[in-house]
């Protein structure tokens, strides 16, 4: 493995980071209905957990509405049962085959509870890519004790580590701050 080889997989390894935040976030709800937010609640459906999106169309009614239209009727009531023991918080009502998911309004100190779990989700993005960073350091010591490459090379490429590992903790930081504001917003 080379020196851009290594970049190259640290900057893939560490755009993953941003994705897997990025899908954490999108499950924090901010009191506005979106379909996304019941991406992650699994339907038992003929013995397997799929997800619901895939037994159902899920569309919204309005900004704080959800609607849940079920393919086959009999799954009506498990899809509400799994919306209900998901850990949302969300209140379903089934009605026939078309579920109505309302979104509630979150208080003050609801809001404020979210904003301390986003930022914990930023820092432990945070961590995973100070990681990534601390392994290609370290793979390259040990590239150095092995004499691959010379110390001006690893000085230089700790160097271009350090770049990637701050523009994305920046690209960290934005997304925190976007979504903290977006849960503050009434």
């Amino acid at each position: 493995m080379s020196l851009s080889e290594l970049y190259t997989s640290i900057d893939t390894r560490m755009s993953k980071s941003i994705d897997a935040l990025k899908t954490s976030l999108a499950k924090i709800r901010t009191g506005r209905a979106h379909t996304g937010i019941l991406d992650h609640v699994l339907v038992e459906y003929y013995g397997s957990d799929v997800p619901v999106s895939q037994v159902a169309n899920v569309n919204l009614i309005d900004a704080r509405t959800i609607s849940v239209q079920v393919w086959e009727k009999p799954l009506a009531g498990i899809v509400e049962r799994a919306i209900r023991d998901s850990d949302l918080g969300l209140n379903p009502i089934a009605m026939g085959d078309t579920i109505r998911v309302p979104m509630p309004a979150l208080t003050e100190e609801r809001r404020r509870d979210l904003t301390k779990v986003v930022r914990n989700e930023g820092e432990d993005a945070k961590i995973a890519i100070r990681n990534l960073r601390r392994e290609a350091n370290d793979t390259m010591k040990k590239w150095v004790k092995d004499k691959e490459i010379s110390e001006d090379d690893e000085r230089r490429s700790q160097d271009e580590v350090q770049k990637l590992t701050d523009r994305n903790v920046v690209e960290i930081d934005k997304l925190v701050s976007q979504k903290e504001a977006e849960i503050m917003t009434v």
